[in-house]
């Protein structure tokens, strides 16, 4: 079987982000009897100039995106394609605009235990911003996810309360841009191939079937 590694670049914050996490898993599912699949959150900020506290989700959108109207738009649109893969968007609930640098440090903590901690705590940050309207700047919010994501809460907390990997997940924000990544969801496939936007569960699984069969082909010819 051939193993992939996927850098996911993402914010908690992007719904495009959320949709793209969930129509991976619907491609690695059509494809886990051939394929393996590693994959490691990458950070993002959508909005890193966001005050500590947040902002006003509404009002910043509607600035963002040109008007109450455009907004409920895009929430239509987002909503329908959410229902296909089962989110409940709830963007009604969102009443703060997030900064997610230290949901980044969380992250970055997940996976220093594991892949499958990481993926935990990058569900249950979505989950919280998307669907029950919880703010993921808020260390209080913050440290419930870390806890019952099965990392220790006061540990957590401790670092939190620090300045620990601040400068860490800024500089892999940076790197990320400088290596061409403007937008996310951005995938990179074992390092080498990238594929942007939320695309559809069929288009990833073919990018994963093309990518292990020209692995396996290489191999082949190295033998």
């Amino acid at each position: 079987m051939e193993r992939i590694t996927i850098d996911v670049v993402s914010d908690v914050v992007c719904p495009w982000c959320y949709l793209g996490k969930a129509r991976l898993e619907l491609a690695i599912a059509e494809v886990q009897d051939v394929i393996g699949v590693d994959i490691n959150w990458r950070p993002y900020r959508l909005n890193p100039d966001y005050p500590k506290e947040g902002v006003d989700q509404k009002k910043a959108l509607a600035e963002k995106l040109g008007g109450e109207e455009r907004v409920a738009q895009a929430h239509k649109m987002l909503s329908d394609y959410g229902r296909e893969v089962g989110i409940a968007f709830d963007f009604e609930a969102i009443k703060i605009g997030p900064n997610t640098l230290d949901a980044h440090r969380l992250i970055h903590w997940a996976m220093i235990e594991g892949r499958e901690k990481q993926d935990k705590v990058v569900a249950a940050l979505f989950k919280a911003n998307f669907e029950e309207g919880r703010n993921v700047g808020d260390h209080a919010v913050l440290l419930d996810i870390a806890e019952k994501s099965g990392l220790d809460r006061s540990v957590i907390a401790s670092l939190l309360a620090s300045d620990a990997d601040r400068d860490l997940i800024v500089a892999e924000i940076k790197a990320a841009q400088e290596m061409g990544v403007n937008g996310v969801p951005f995938f990179i496939f074992d390092q080498q191939y990238a594929v942007s936007g939320a695309q559809t569960p069929d288009v990833l699984a073919n990018a994963l079937r093309d990518i292990a069969k020209a692995k396996a082909e290489a191999r082949s010819g190295l033998n």
